[in-house]
């Protein structure tokens, strides 16, 4: 009996664990059907809104955000009057220089990826090639000895244009490049507050300035442009570079070959593309709307131009300050010293000589010792000794 009993309880122990093994593979059945009352949603479809996606798949906000994105395209509803209003993303545009994203995006990588480093590196190189030039060649001309005869070469009128001019672009540049580049070497220096209200003050004198370049420009241009014609003498002086190397300066009209590609390239071409783009950006010219993309373009030629025509423009402010002795002179007087005007400029000095007017709007003026003779240089075969004999008193005989 007791072997019986202990045979029983073996095999009801081995079958125990088998029977719950099975029981635990065994699949469990699947739901019949969803609970009583349940009623699915319907399915999300692609153009549905917002209101119509809360409703088939809560807390999806897809089209909210597709919208956003795509307002460039479609603008969406706002009860602000005015162009863009609707418009919270630009398209989608590819730049040059930059990815092909939306447009602000777009405009944000050209600034920082291209005009930024690569402009602020070519204004260093001209200052620093500028420098060096100055260090191993120092002023150019002073050769002469001053004969105390003095040649009108720049008239009140002229000179009013140029300073004018020059003191709006020194205004433009100094503003333009604190706006651009301050935030490299000032702000470090002189912190977020101040350099606030820096570039504030100098972003108000920047708009002010900007219409009072664009004009005076105008007026430079048309007065300097007879004198600035290109002629056949201005290839050779281009082909020797002026002398700047050698020494010896290649005779010139008025206006040498290398201030003639100052006046096309900087004054006429670069001109035009800054000031118009400028206008665009203080939104002074009528007609237009002013969207954030033609903001964008704007600023973009802008800045390239305006950079450019500070690169063109340190040469000449470099040789009409310390690269040439005498050449401030000339434009803060009006007047220059006929060993100065055979110099550097011999044909115009030739021209004055034989009373050529060389684009001088009043008639060339000789001065002799501080004294102004007008009307001196009307003649051909000018002789200075003859003009001084008479100016003594003398009787001068006359030439043949």
């Amino acid at each position: 009996m007791r072997s019986l009993m202990r045979t029983l309880l073996t095999v009801a122990a081995l079958a125990l664990p088998l029977g719950l093994l099975a029981q635990t593979a065994a699949p469990a059945e699947p739901a019949k059907g969803p609970p009583a009352g349940f009623v699915a949603p319907a399915e999300p479809k692609p153009d549905e809104n917002n209101a119509e996606r809360g409703r088939t798949q809560p807390g999806n906000n897809a089209p909210f955000w597709r919208g956003v994105r795509e307002s460039g395209q479609e603008p969406g509803y706002s009860s602000l009057p005015g162009a863009e209003k609707g418009m919270l993303i630009q398209p989608m545009v590819q730049y040059p220089g930059s990815r092909f994203t939306s447009a602000g995006e777009a405009w944000r990588q050209v600034r920082n990826q291209w005009i930024i480093p690569y402009g602020g590196a070519l204004l260093l190189i001209i200052v620093l090639a500028i420098a060096l030039f100055y260090w191993r060649k120092g002023g150019l001309g002073g050769h002469a000895s001053d004969t105390g005869r003095k040649i009108e070469r720049f008239t009140p009128f002229e000179r009013a244009a140029h300073w004018t001019n020059a003191i709006a672009f020194v205004v433009l540049a100094v503003s333009g490049l604190v706006m651009a580049f301050g935030k490299f070497f000032l702000l470090p220096v002189i912190g977020a507050t101040l350099f606030g209200w820096l570039t504030y003050a100098l972003k108000t004198a920047h708009n002010f300035a900007g219409p009072l370049f664009a004009v005076s420009l105008i007026v430079v241009f048309i007065t300097f442009l007879r004198d600035n014609l290109p002629r056949k003498e201005d290839v050779t002086w281009m082909k020797r570079a002026g002398g700047m190397f050698s020494g010896a300066e290649v005779p010139s009209h008025r206006f040498n070959a290398g201030e003639k590609v100052v006046f096309w390239g900087g004054v006429f071409l670069l001109g035009i593309l800054v000031a118009a783009s400028g206008l665009v950006l203080d939104m002074v010219l009528p007609g237009l709307d002013y969207l954030r993309g033609d903001m964008q373009i704007a600023h973009m030629i802008h800045a390239v131009g305006a950079i450019l025509m500070m690169a063109l423009f340190l040469g000449h402010i470099y040789m009409g300050t310390l690269g040439m002795k005498g050449a401030f002179q000339a434009m803060r007087t009006g007047v220059v010293d006929e060993a100065w005007a055979r110099e550097h400029h011999a044909l115009w000095a030739d021209d004055i000589r034989a009373g050529i007017a060389a684009g001088i709007e009043s008639t060339p003026t000789l001065f002799i010792n501080g004294r102004k003779i007008d009307g001196a240089l009307e003649r051909p075969y000018y002789d200075y000794a003859l003009v001084l004999e008479q100016e003594r008193g003398g009787t001068a005989p006359r030439r043949p």
